[in-house]
């Protein structure tokens, strides 16, 4: 595929009057999640101007529940209902939504899906399917059952409305933080990271995170297209699919600035460091982001204006049992 070719498949997929569209259409369904601002040296960091986006407070804990209401809104939905495969937020995301708008859910998760997003789940009364090791099992599973029911499949992050609801999230930061220059984005399949390049279209720096143990976009970019990449790491329950999307590469290929790497210990603490300064408990795949000014993996230029993405709180890391 041609420098051009890219460029025009990621315009064809997705623009921000798109996304400006999808976020009146799921404004009534969705949390406007806040922005603080601090300073980098509340962390031992050089000082710096940090704007954490707090999307872990969105319905159902994760940012996926945008493009699940974009999906259940805008799509011809069956008397089957819907059907979804996950590593567990999007699986939340689709019960908490469907559960909402009154549509039958069943949602394929596998064995390392935590605790806390299979319960998650189970509370939005979705129906649960827990099988094989990997979310490609589960997604393999999913899609015989979509097609023996007819029950319409929800994509965690390779469908064109699952990135224009992820998009969202760059048009309320936009509003939040107008003088970002950089914004920092976890990457797992890669929905999030496309939808919110897609909506700033290379007017502030979109830099992905992955973990070191799950480097899919980073191997497709470095392929010239999505590849098979290792899947494990602490993070596997939400950033570890075996490769991102088609429609999520032709937009990072274009619009995302670069890819860096963090190992699971700058992950651990990244949780670590938010919680004991902020308070805020971030799932490991939520706190990766954060983990790349931890690491050191990205080091901001001298008056750089960082935004940093967390996107995910489902996790029983702190206890109120004492």
């Amino acid at each position: 595929m041609t420098s051009r070719d890219v460029n025009t498949r990621a315009e064809s997929i997705i623009n921000r009057d798109d996304i400006a569209q999808a976020e009146r259409l799921i404004r009534p369904h969705v949390r406007r999640t806040p922005v603080i601002e601090v300073d980098a040296a509340d962390f031992g960091l050089a000082a710096a101007r940090l704007s954490f986006k707090l999307e872990l407070f969105q319905h159902a804990g994760s940012f996926k529940t945008r493009g699940a209401f974009t999906n259940l809104l805008t799509r011809n939905i069956p008397r089957a209902g819907v059907v979804a495969a996950s590593g567990g937020n999007h699986g939340a995301a689709v019960a908490y939504a469907s559960l909402k708008l009154g549509i039958p859910a069943k949602i394929f998760v596998p064995t390392i899906s935590s605790p806390a997003k299979i319960q998650r789940i189970r509370d939005y009364r979705a129906e649960l399917v827990v099988t094989g090791d990997r979310y490609a099992d589960a997604l393999a599973a999913s899609e015989v059952w979509a097609a023996k029911s007819g029950a319409l499949s929800i994509h965690a992050f390779d469908q064109r409305e699952t990135l224009l609801g992820q998009g969202t999230i760059g048009l309320e930061m936009e509003e939040q933080s107008p003088d970002i220059d950089t914004l920092l984005v976890a990457v797992g399949g890669g929905g999030l990271i496309a939808g919110i390049a897609a909506w700033f279209g290379g007017r502030v720096r979109v830099v992905g995170v992955e973990p070191e143990t799950s480097p899919t976009m980073t191997m497709a970019l470095e392929a010239g297209g999505p590849v098979d990449a290792p899947a494990g790491g602490i993070a596997a329950d939400s950033l570890s699919p075996r490769r991102i999307g088609t429609l999520v590469y032709a937009i990072a290929a274009r619009l995302v600035d670069h890819v860096v790497l963090v190992p699971d210990d700058a992950i651990i603490r990244a949780q670590q460091f938010l919680w004991k300064t902020l308070r805020v408990v971030a799932e490991p795949g939520g706190a990766a982001a954060f983990a790349a000014l931890i690491s050191g993996r990205f080091e901001p230029r001298p008056g750089e204006h960082i935004g940093v993405l967390l996107s995910g709180g489902n996790t029983v890391a702190v206890s109120f049992d004492n």
